[in-house]
């Protein structure tokens, strides 16, 4: 290559994305300590060669320096969520100091060191998509102001163009095998993980990400995930949504000693099991009969639901057998006028409007957990790696989540995209790539039997089920904040990737 072409490669970014940090550390005691470079930094995306998003990551590097360990990307959901939950909750070198538990910390929260990190046994990168955590649309400077990093401003991108399914997966593809790039690990063991919505992606990446971007995977961990959109949103006129749930409303009503269908204390398991032969059996038939079902079979099944969730028997013939969530958390507890928890159902909070109809109480999960993650990663990150910004951390934006739309070409009629076509191809696409799908058994969002319903439909010829390790923990969606699930998840994970990459 000749000095010129040289100088043309090393000309003058057209954009300058804010510094970064980066700062060593160790994690582990003795002589098992495994020292570390975490960095905090920003890469920027680029659209017909112009810079149009800067996406921002922590990666946690073993200063061992071996191209060869596994190095595996980690995001949330949402969408619109950045990956603080597991960054801070389950896979960093440090996390918040939950209550063994669950149940939420008191403030400010405090970090500990993560004796769950995954660290142990795999390099991680921590991806914030854009309009999450720090990551944000480059936003052109208008014609003659005189600043770099200009354009017109008719030709200033959509601020909203990364906040749908199509544009996200390519945004993180692009990151992928930037960052793969930049940090010469092209010759890795590549994992992806990603929960709830970044579940949804992992599912749809592993198609993506190696019949187009060229990057080729070892695994893949889907973490509560919502492989079908279409299951979050049920109306009246659907059967499987609601039969997803019933078992988590079981296992809840067991949990608070509402259940008449099974006695305190009986084994959980047990009582899921018999709560999805009642769901896919007789409440599945009623689902799909409705009034051409006899009247006196109809009360039958219903006063059974109303047994195996343990609600108000008025309260679910009112609902003709048809039980949202938010009727469940308001309804469960009421006569204590407690709610349960949308997305760990085993924990309370006092309903503050009892006398209210709207959605009007406070959720002890999601919302309730929110200033203990977005106080602890913005210590980790400023404090701690040293990254200096002005930027406010979005921990979970209601902008990108209210603004996610359908790709372009979508038609109007069709569904939303699922992730389990994609994630069956990506599957058959590389007969070497495992995948890990798990779920707290509360959660009443992503519920555990959507997924379980979905795999048992997936067709999977033997080689392709073996390499599909289906496991679920006790707590809901971010179930790692019971230390139990954390322990026995992360012992579930590295086995995962020594076999993965053995």
């Amino acid at each position: 290559m000749t000095d010129d072409a040289n100088a043309k490669d090393e000309k003058k970014p057209d954009h300058e994305p804010p510094a970064g940090a980066e700062t060593t550390g160790t994690w582990g005691r003795g002589r098992k300590g495994i020292g570390y470079t975490a960095t905090g930094k920003w890469t920027v995306l680029r659209k017909k060669e112009k810079p149009a998003a800067e996406i921002f990551s922590v990666s946690y590097i073993s200063t061992g320096d071996d191209p060869s360990r596994p190095v595996t990307f980690v995001f949330n959901g949402g969408p619109g969520a950045a990956s603080a939950y597991l960054h801070m909750g389950a896979v960093g070198p440090m996390r918040v100091d939950f209550p063994a538990d669950g149940t939420l910390p008191s403030v400010p929260a405090r970090l500990v060191e993560n004796e769950s990190s995954w660290l142990g046994f795999t390099d991680i990168v921590f991806v914030d998509p854009v309009g999450t955590g720090f990551s944000r649309v480059i936003e052109p400077e208008k014609a003659g102001d005189g600043k770099e990093g200009g354009g017109k401003a008719d030709d200033a991108p959509d601020p909203k163009e990364y906040f749908g399914y199509k544009r996200d997966l390519e945004s993180l593809c692009e990151f992928m095998g930037r960052w793969l790039s930049e940090n010469g690990r092209w010759g890795s063991p590549i994992f992806i993980a990603g929960e709830s919505y970044g579940g949804y992606r992992v599912g749809r990446l592993a198609r993506v990400l190696q019949e187009t971007a060229g990057i080729g995977l070892n695994g893949a961990i889907l973490i509560s995930p919502a492989l079908e959109i279409t299951s979050l949103t049920p109306t009246d006129y659907d059967v499987l949504p609601w039969v997803e749930r019933i078992p988590t409303m079981a296992a809840a009503a067991l949990h608070h000693g509402r259940s008449r269908a099974f006695k305190k204390g009986s084994s959980l398991e047990k009582a899921l099991r018999a709560a999805e032969d009642f769901a896919t059996g007789e409440y599945a038939t009623l689902l799909t009969r409705g009034a051409a079902m006899p009247l006196k079979e109809r009360d039958r099944i219903v006063a059974r639901l109303a047994d195996v969730v343990g609600l108000p028997l008025d309260v679910v013939a009112r609902a003709d057998g048809r039980i949202g969530i938010l009727t469940f958390v308001r309804e469960l507890l009421r006569d204590e006028r407690r709610v349960v928890g949308l997305y760990d159902a085993t924990i309370t909070a006092i309903d503050p409007f009892p006398d209210r109809s709207e959605f009007a109480w406070p959720d002890p999960t999601l919302a309730g957990i929110g200033p203990a993650y977005t106080m602890a990663v913005n210590r980790m990150l400023r404090s701690e790696i040293g990254v200096e910004t002005d930027r406010e951390y979005a921990l979970l934006s209601y902008d990108v989540f209210t603004s996610w739309k359908n790709d372009a070409e979508h038609h109007a009629f069709a569904s939303p995209p699922g992730a389990t076509d994609d994630f069956r191809y990506g599957m058959a696409l590389n007969p070497h790539m495992k995948a890990f799908i798990t779920h707290g058994q509360y959660d009443l969002v992503t519920p555990y039997f959507a997924s379980d319903r979905l795999r048992n439909l997936m067709r999977l010829d033997p080689q392709m089920a073996g390499r599909l390790t289906v496991q679920h923990y006790g707590g809901g969606h971010m179930f790692y904040a019971w230390e139990t699930s954390r322990h026995a998840f992360t012992a579930a994970i590295a086995a995962f990737v020594a076999d993965a990459t053995a």
